[in-house]
């Protein structure tokens, strides 16, 4: 499967979060939001010029800063 960070896939583009690059803190904030590996995910959209990604993981959304998108690898299906 080709992997790829969340702020390169496409919109409507659906995932299984491989892995979260960086430390504790981002990981746990991560996991707070319900993004953590092995989770389902897809991009709904993103912004222009570094702008959040907004993603939808279980029946929820949530938008996530450009930085912390980048750290987010994904599977895609």
């Amino acid at each position: 499967m080709k992997r790829i960070n969340l702020i390169q896939m496409s919109t409507g583009e659906t995932g299984i979060v491989a892995e979260i690059q960086g430390g504790y803190s981002i990981q746990r904030r991560m996991y707070a939001i319900g993004i953590r590996p092995g989770k389902k995910i897809m991009k709904v959209s993103s912004q222009l010029w570094r702008g959040p990604v907004t993603v939808k993981v279980d029946n929820f959304q949530v938008a996530i800063g450009f930085g912390m998108a980048s750290r987010i690898i994904v599977e895609l299906l």
